[in-house]
C-alpha cells in the first residue's frame, strides 16, 4: 500500500460568487481515505462578481479549514488559474476541482484508491464509464467529447474513455514537471498529451458521477474551445518538448 499525507486541491474561480460556497461546504466535511489531508488552493482569475469576497468571508467563517487564495491581477484563462495552482501545491498529489457543482469531491476516494494500492501515478475520472450518476444534457457535446477523446488517443496511444474530464489526480513531481502552455480550456489535452510521455508513468481511469450544468446555470465552455482543443490536441501530439 502506498501512502502520503496531503492532496492538493487546486480549484480555477471565475465568477462563481453564488455557489462557491456550496464547493467549500463538500471539501471542508470530506474525509479522504487514509487520514489523508487535504490543501485547499483557490486561484481567482479576476473575477467580477465578488468571488475573492465571497472566499475571503467563507475562510474567516471556517478559520481551521486548510484554505488558500491566490488572486491573478488580469483575467487570463482556466488554463492559467490552474498552472498558478499547481505552482503553488506543496501536497504528494494534486487534484484539480472546477468551482461549480458538476463533479463530486466525495468521489476523490474514487480516483485515490489505484494510487493507494500503489498502481498508479496519474487517475482520470471517466464520466462515461462506471455505474454512477449522470445528468442527461447535450448530445452533440457528448458526441464531442468522445471525438475529442479519440483523436486524443490517436496521438497519445493512450484508450482514455474522457479526455477532457475535470477530475485529474497527478503525483506533484509529475504535473510540476511538465512545461504547460495553454491558458484557457486547451489544458486538458494539453496535459494528456504531455503526462503520456513521462517515462514509465502508470495512469489509470475510474468512472465518476456528473451533475453537468446548463448555460443557464453558468456553464461556460462552448464550440470555440472545442476547435481549440483539437488543434492543441494535434500540436501537443506532434510536438515533443
Amino acid at each position: 500500500m502506498a501512502s502520503f499525507n496531503t492532496l492538493s486541491i487546486v480549484i480555477p474561480v471565475y465568477n462563481e460568487a453564488r455557489t462557491i460556497h456550496e464547493i467549500l461546504d463538500r471539501l471542508r466535511v470530506l474525509e479522504l481515505t487514509g487520514g489523508i489531508g487535504k490543501e485547499i488552493i483557490l486561484v481567482d482569475d479576476c473575477s467580477q462578481d465578488g468571488s475573492s469576497e465571497a472566499i475571503n468571508r467563507y475562510a474567516a467563517q471556517h478559520p481551521d479549514m486548510p484554505l488558500r487564495l491566490l488572486r491573478h491581477a488580469v483575467n487570463q484563462g482556466k488554463g492559467a488559474a490552474l498552472h498558478t495552482g499547481i505552482r503553488e501545491a506543496t501536497g504528494e498529489y494534486v487534484i484539480v476541482q472546477d468551482a461549480d457543482l458538476e463533479y463530486d469531491p466525495e468521489e476523490y476516494n474514487l480516483l485515490l484508491k489505484p494510487i493507494l494500492k500503489g498502481f498508479a501515478d496519474v487517475v482520470y475520472g471517466s464520466r462515461f464509464m462506471g455505474g454512477n450518476p449522470h445528468r442527461i444534457l447535450f448530445f452533440w457535446h457528448s458526441i464531442g467529447n468522445k471525438m475529442l477523446t479519440f483523436l486524443s488517443n490517436m496521438f497519445t496511444d493512450l484508450n482514455l474513455t474522457d479526455m477532457e474530464t475535470c477530475y485529474k489526480l497527478f503525483r506533484r513531481d509529475i504535473i510540476q514537471g511538465l512545461k504547460l502552455e495553454e491558458k484557457r480550456f486547451g489544458f486538458e489535452p494539453e496535459v494528456t498529451a504531455k503526462v503520456s510521455r513521462v517515462p514509465k508513468v502508470r495512469i489509470y481511469e475510474v468512472g465518476i458521477s456528473y451533475y453537468g450544468r446548463t448555460y443557464a446555470e453558468g456553464k461556460k465552455i462552448g464550440w470555440r474551445d472545442g476547435f481549440r482543443a483539437i488543434y492543441c490536441i494535434i500540436k501537443y501530439g506532434l510536438l515533443r518538448g
